[in-house]
């Protein structure tokens, strides 16, 4: 009890400790959520700076689809059979007349052989596709061990 009204007569003395305790929490409660709040405000400004490259780089996909798209329709129209024509016939080109035509022959040239579709006939199409031992049922397989067993049951 005197450890009591020691401690309270040491505050009523002095009443700046209490207040500089209040303070103290205070400032620790302030310094605590500043930072918290900057944790947070690095987090979500690092979430929407990764968030706006993504966009960026799908503009940029979405982009480079419609140049390829562009380009895959340009080579069509260049590679059509009467632009082509066009093209020809400006160079100094004309539609091949049958006397004009050479045959160069190039030795050790050996010509690819065409593709085969179909398959190859079986050679001995007369054997079975399994082995013996699998076509034998077991009452078989069973009456063969027993006519062969030197103590048949018979």
């Amino acid at each position: 009890m005197d450890t009591v009204d020691h401690l309270v007569h040491a505050y009523k003395q002095a009443p700046w400790r209490i207040q500089r305790q209040f303070g103290s929490a205070f400032l620790l409660l302030v310094l605590g959520s500043a930072m918290i709040a900057t944790l947070y405000l690095m987090v979500t400004s690092q979430a929407a700076l990764i968030g706006r490259e993504i966009q960026d780089l799908r503009a940029q996909i979405l982009e480079s689809e419609r140049i390829s798209a562009d380009l895959g329709t340009e080579l069509a129209r260049l590679t059509a059979k009467d632009e082509m024509e066009d093209r020809a016939v400006a160079l100094g080109f004309h539609p091949l007349v049958p006397n004009e035509m050479h045959y160069l022959l190039v030795p050790g040239y050996i010509a690819p052989k065409g593709v085969v579709l179909a398959t190859e006939p079986k050679l001995k199409p007369n054997l079975p596709s399994t082995p013996q031992e699998y076509t034998q049922s077991l009452l078989d397989w069973l009456d063969e061990q027993l006519q062969t067993s030197p103590r048949g049951m018979r």
